[in-house]
């Protein structure tokens, strides 16, 4: 089978494979594993950890969600066989394009800082409710307060003090 792998970015490729007449009623299966080092020959189909099925009138799937910078092993099979060598092919996905990473940083920090606006404005009420509660509360205990306070405290009307009258009349030197 002339497997080829195209298309290749950071999170996805394309596979593309002939048909093969057995398979134009069944499926492919696509089997694809991460960081695979080591030779083909003779994997059994427990090895892989995705396995993707496509009906057997296509010839060509997009893979998405690789990992970026990751060496992938990917065969196409006709009904789910164990592949054989010439069914496989190893390929690399790329790094990530900085935009998308600043892009996401962005949206990483948007999110933390309105969670963050939202908790605070949260926190904020829940203190400018209590204060209010308290000042309402206490702002209706002292009016009943002074009025009883006001009444028994008010001073009594006192005669008012005249200054002293002088029972001693000017003395007039002789």
């Amino acid at each position: 089978m002339g497997i080829a792998v195209q298309n290749i970015t950071a999170n996805s490729a394309v596979v593309k494979w002939p048909m093969y007449a057995g398979c134009a009623d069944s499926f492919y299966s696509i089997m694809y594993h991460p960081n695979w080092n080591s030779l083909l020959s003779g994997y059994s189909r427990k090895n892989f950890q995705k396995e993707e099925r496509v009906p057997g009138n296509r010839n060509a799937f997009t893979i998405e969600n690789l990992t970026p910078l990751t060496t992938y092993i990917l065969c196409v099979t006709c009904q789910s066989a164990n592949p054989l060598n010439d069914q496989c092919r190893v390929f690399h996905t790329l790094s990530q394009d900085s935009a998308s990473i600043s892009s996401r940083k962005k949206d990483l920090a948007m999110g933390i800082w309105l969670t963050s606006s939202i908790l605070l404005l949260f926190i904020a009420g829940i203190l400018l409710y209590g204060c209010l509660h308290i000042w309402c509360r206490k702002r209706q205990e002292r009016p009943e307060g002074l009025n009883m306070n006001s009444e028994q405290d008010k001073p009594q009307a006192s005669p008012e003090k005249s200054p002293p009258s002088s029972d001693r009349q000017e003395q007039t030197p002789m």
